[in-house]
């Protein structure tokens, strides 16, 4: 019984992932790529040459997986699907894909790194069949914080407009500049919601928008004065996260009273925020994927690859 190979090579993460034809859920590996101590990311020219050798061993590791045939192959070949979308660090995957799809004589599909997203958050919540019907979605991690309008595609399954996004700081960039003050290492989204576990009082701070569009930066420099006044850093980190909250919530506030009362889904590496998905769940009934699914991962590539060839499509 084959099944469906999916690789992403972000700018934070090396995966692969494997969807048998008879399996309900993909089997990933996947690996940080590595940062120095101090650092806040990696320039593209590293991160394609970590995922230059970080790509074999993640498909060594799917190696009995991938025993039982490949149906057909597909990548993440650029960040959205926006006219001139493009990051070198994708270029890994692609080519990668490429090569299997010639040697193994299979169709080889492209997507972008946002529609795997979606789709990878769809599959760990498990409201697959959302991708049928329009429906609203945050991606926010490191690069990316976007609202986006989702809506089927006869071409590429789906298709993700953006309707709202940050106009400076993205939610993941802020995250890690504060954990990076706070002595925190990189990427600091783990290490800050642990610290903010450990404040005394929650925070409910105003955001800052215009329109379906959030600023962040403000909360940054908000964050260095508390540190400068000596305020604890678990203060210090609670009061970020609730920020980014309190933007996402007014992001979702404009979206609905615009577009209508459509479904939720928040996908991207920062919704694995346990502090953040239980009030936004609890506010607005959004979904959320188990955070396997929530930061950068190749599964929503291998679902969308499973759905092309299900439905008879040549996605690129």
């Amino acid at each position: 019984m084959s099944g469906f190979l999916g690789l992403d090579t972000s700018n934070y993460t090396t995966s692969a992932a494997y969807w048998a034809a008879d399996g309900d859920k993909p089997v990933q590996a996947k690996r940080l790529l590595p940062v120095k101590a101090g650092e806040m990311g990696l320039r593209q020219s590293d991160a394609v040459f970590h995922h230059t050798r970080q790509l074999p061993d993640m498909l060594e590791q799917l190696a009995p997986q991938l025993a039982q045939g490949v149906a057909a192959v597909a990548a993440s070949d650029r960040p959205q699907q926006t006219e001139g979308s493009y990051m070198p660090c994708f270029l890994v995957g692609a080519g990668a894909a490429r090569q299997l799809g010639s040697v193994l004589g299979v169709p080889v599909h492209f997507f972008t790194h946002q529609q795997g997203h979606v789709a990878a958050a769809l599959t760990g919540a498990e409201c697959l069949p959302l991708r049928q019907r329009p429906f609203l979605a945050f991606h926010v991690s490191g690069g990316t914080t976007d609202a986006l309008l989702v809506q089927p595609d006869e071409g590429c399954i789906i298709r993700c407009q953006v309707v709202g996004h940050s106009l400076d700081l993205k939610a993941g960039q802020l995250i890690d500049r504060v954990g990076g003050m706070l002595g925190l290492p990189f990427p600091a989204g783990p290490a800050l919601e642990a610290l903010a576990a450990e404040a005394q009082k929650a925070y409910t701070p105003r955001p800052t928008l215009r329109g379906c569009d959030c600023h962040l930066s403000g909360v940054e420099n908000q964050c260095r004065d508390r540190l400068q006044k000596g305020e604890p850093a678990a203060e210090i980190a609670r009061f970020c996260l609730d920020s980014v909250r309190a933007a996402i919530e007014g992001m979702t506030e404009a979206l609905l009273a615009q577009y209508g009362d459509l479904p939720l889904v928040y996908a991207g590496g920062v919704m694995s925020n346990g502090m953040l998905r239980e009030r936004l769940s609890h506010r607005f009934g959004g979904r959320f994927a188990p955070p396997l699914y929530s930061a950068d991962n190749a599964a929503g590539i291998a679902c969308l690859c499973r759905l092309a060839q299900e439905e008879g499509l040549k996605c690129r």
